[in-house]
């Protein structure tokens, strides 16, 4: 009952202003993995193949061009002409900790792809109208798991409308009982989850925990074991880059364990789609919120991450964060000795303010 699932391969806020102006129910080892297609076993890349695409793509992202890594005959990537680079050597220049010996595979951390959702999708759809009975329950369970743990964006399941989404998934029933996802292109999610329909049998938390997998992949999260698959699933090796990228999430466990992450390759019986503390970090690592709030995020008299403003002027445009304007000496014209003239933050405290509309929140004096 294999069912590794085959992520399908994809996938400033503009300076403002003006005048100088600027699962676990027991551990039943059922390897029950998300679905390889025949292609994919039979062009399966060697060992060498995938160890030499592994180092290449650790070079590219640690910022060494292409044209300085060559591939040589006997296997070997050299860098600059004359410098071998092992496999751990490349893992080093990205930061991730070095593999202790774990058979011929080691022990790594939770990865993502390349590609991730941008933070101006704020709302992600899931249309669940295909799902019924247990499917449809255990999709709202999912969703509110996400949820719970909070992120930048919400989960919001619809049926068929997409009205107030800046993305939508769409969740599909299909023959088996695995999963299906892919990863994130163009600062979108991946639009598709498929869902065999025998997963129900499994119980719904295992239900939930194949929903909560593809959703995770559609948001860009690789498999947390791909670098040896047979930790969740009993067989298997590395999946390698699979031309989509595996970094390293920070903060996250230095291993990869049997029912250690929603994000193993396969579950099993046991599983429940209860986020472990290593998912949770994985995705306010990714995800987190951020602060709506001038004091919070310590910007009064600028802008706040999430793009509101805090600075005098934000009233006259009508972007203000809930609790802005406000103000710091910076934007202060009288703490900052600024009176008649430009305070450090950039507001003004001269009569010509008003006019502009970019006074200090005392000003002008």
């Amino acid at each position: 009952m294999s069912i590794h699932e085959r992520a399908t391969t994809y996938a400033s806020n503009a300076p403002r202003r003006r005048r100088s102006l600027v699962l676990a129910l027991g551990a039943v080892l059922v390897p029950l993995a998300c679905s390889v297609e025949s292609e994919d076993i039979d062009d399966a890349p060697s060992d060498r193949d995938t160890t030499i695409e592994e180092i290449v793509e650790n070079l590219q992202l640690a910022g060494f061009p292409a044209a300085e890594i060559e591939i040589r005959d006997d296997g070997e990537v050299w860098v600059g002409g004359d410098a071998v680079v092992s496999l751990g050597a490349s893992r080093e220049m990205l930061g991730l900790a070095s593999r202790e010996p774990q058979g011929e595979h080691g022990s790594f951390r939770q990865y993502r792809t390349t590609n991730l959702v941008a933070p101006s999708v704020q709302v992600i759809c899931i249309d669940g109208s295909a799902f019924t009975g247990t499917l449809s329950d255990s999709l709202d369970s999912a969703i509110a798991q996400y949820d719970l743990e909070g992120s930048w964006f919400d989960m919001v399941r619809t049926n068929g409308s997409d009205a107030g989404c800046d993305a939508e998934i769409t969740a599909v029933v299909i023959p088996g009982n695995g999963g299906v996802a892919g990863f994130p292109a163009g600062g979108l999610p991946y639009h598709t989850i498929n869902i065999g329909a025998d997963v129900v049998e499994f119980g719904p938390w295992v239900a939930r925990h194949v929903i909560i997998h593809e959703l995770g992949h559609c948001i860009g999260f690789r498999h947390t074991d791909f670098y040896d698959r047979s930790i969740s699933c009993g067989i298997g090796g590395n999946e390698g880059p699979g031309g989509v990228g595996a970094i390293h999430i920070p903060g996250t466990p230095v291993n990869a364990v049997f029912d250690g992450s929603v994000m193993n390759s396969c579950f099993n019986l046991g599983s429940t789609g209860e986020f472990t503390a290593g998912d949770a970090t994985a995705l306010h690592e990714l995800y987190a919120p951020s602060p709506t709030s001038c004091m919070e995020s310590d910007v009064c008299g600028g802008q706040a991450p999430d793009g509101c403003w805090c600075d005098p002027s934000c009233a006259t445009y009508g972007d203000c964060c809930p609790d802005g304007p406000c103000t710091t000496v910076e934007t202060s014209c009288e703490a900052s000795g600024s009176c008649g003239g430009q305070a450090p933050s950039g507001c003004w405290c001269d009569a010509g303010c008003a006019e502009f509309g970019d006074c200090c929140l005392d000003g002008p004096c």
